[in-house]
């Protein structure tokens, strides 16, 4: 009874809305049922048979509609948390702004979430700050007032795989097939009520191969410090689906167009402005780019590594240069550039660690001699430490051979690796320790 009571509720909200939706059938969306998640389609099976309403939603309809097999899957509804637990197994809720469910299907997990209310509703439960960025948003809403409250058109579409339709409230297919992102909604208030969407439009261009509206493109050079305000984990978490989109090449230039990369690496513009530099991130993020193409693994933690390493060789020369030691001069600059990338956008120590040791092998690499090159092979971050030494050797930063004699060193049979070892230039002379009196 109180299910029926719901379900007319919402059905004669749907009704009497003035949001107008096209229906799109299957001669004309051409999606192809092979590429979806068996997850996700039981999942909407399953509330669609419980008589709630279901859609595949948001990037996943996007990346079909295009032709391509999505990631990951999202699906919409109209039940509630609560709801989808009972009738979904081995589904958790999660969250604290916003509760969605996590269904697991042995390694994919697909993200169910309830339909939200567009900004405005019931403001008792929709809190912003100063800045106009919602801090709260924990309302349930209607199919329309979800697909109103997405940012882009691309990205407001619904598929239900029982009829196999699409529906488009905000002519999102249109704009798929002419490259075009655009905003639902005004552009300013939208960027104001979640900055992280100026980050997403640089993405979802460079993903994308597509164009960015000049109506949102423009406000981004005067809002882009509202980005400062955002929490430091959700905008690492974009920061580093912008590094592992497959696309870091090209979102990274797209972040330099519209002037927001250095909200996230501050060194990185004047990073990119030398020519040295800007070789060296780049070569990182082709070969980062390529690993994704042959879904081979990617480190996050290599991945800071290499995007904050031109400020800190910089600075690591130029304590040399003064006559510093090689450690202590280069611990000087990991501190400095830690400390300023920190101010910013402050990086989880769970990577920061592991940064620190791809740095600190470097100079070991240049140790060919005695029994130093045989202890750094059994160093837990030799591997890490190694390709990043091939990457500066890529570029020129440091002598090819060196990188050559360590891809030898490390695959040759241990008899032989005694006979490749470096003599050093000059005798090693210990001191002796004086007697105690």
């Amino acid at each position: 009874m109180i299910k029926q009571f719901i379900n007319k509720v919402l059905k004669r909200k749907q009704t009497n809305s003035t949001l107008k939706v096209t229906v799109i059938g299957p001669s004309k969306h051409h999606i192809d049922k092979n590429h979806i998640s068996h997850c996700a389609l039981g999942v909407i099976k399953q509330l669609q048979e419980a008589g709630f309403q279901a859609y595949i939603v948001g990037g996943a309809v996007r990346d079909l509609l295009l032709g391509k097999t999505p990631k990951d899957f999202d699906v919409a509804t109209n039940a509630t948390p609560e709801q989808v637990k009972r009738i979904i197994r081995r589904s958790r809720i999660i969250g604290r702004r916003f509760q969605i469910i996590h269904v697991q299907c042995g390694q994919e997990i697909v993200e169910v979430s309830t339909f939200r209310a567009k900004s405005g509703k019931e403001s008792l439960h929709q809190q912003v700050d100063e800045h106009g960025r919602l801090t709260r948003d924990n309302v349930f809403g209607t199919l329309e007032e979800d697909a109103e409250r997405r940012d882009f058109t691309i990205n407001a579409l619904f598929y239900d795989p029982q009829k196999n339709e699409v529906l488009d409230y905000f002519d999102g297919v249109k704009h798929l097939k002419q490259k075009h992102i655009t905003m639902i909604g005004e552009p300013i208030q939208r960027y104001r009520e979640d900055p992280v969407r100026m980050l997403r439009a640089a993405r979802f261009c460079a993903k994308l191969g597509f164009t960015l509206d000049n109506a949102c493109k423009e406000p981004i050079s005067t809002l882009n410090e509202l980005l400062l305000n955002v929490p430091e984990s959700r905008l690492f978490d974009e920061l580093l689906k912008i590094l592992l989109s497959g696309h870091a090449v090209n979102s990274l230039e797209q972040l330099r167009q519209l002037n927001l990369g250095s909200y996230l690496i501050p060194s990185l513009d004047n990073t990119l402005s030398d020519k040295q530099g800007a070789l060296f991130i780049q070569q990182a993020l082709l070969n980062t780019d390529q690993r994704i193409e042959k879904e081979l693994g990617v480190s996050p933690s290599f991945l800071m590594a290499t995007l904050l390493w031109p400020s800190l060789n910089l600075r690591w020369q130029q304590y040399l240069n003064k006559g510093e030691k090689t450690l202590p001069a280069l611990f000087t600059a990991i501190h400095e550039v830690l400390v300023e990338q920190d101010e910013v956008l402050m990086i989880p120590k769970r990577f920061e660690g592991t940064m620190k040791e791809i740095w600190g092998l470097q100079p070991r690499f240049e140790q060919r001699s005695g029994q130093r090159p045989f202890k750094l092979l059994q160093h837990p971050r030799f591997r890490a430490g190694y390709d990043f030494l091939i990457l500066r050797a890529q570029v020129g930063e440091i002598d090819p051979a060196i990188g050559q004699w360590w891809t030898e060193f490390q695959h040759a049979k241990p008899e032989d690796r005694e006979t490749m070892l470096v003599k050093p230039d000059r005798p090693i002379t210990r001191k002796r320790r004086k007697p105690k009196a």
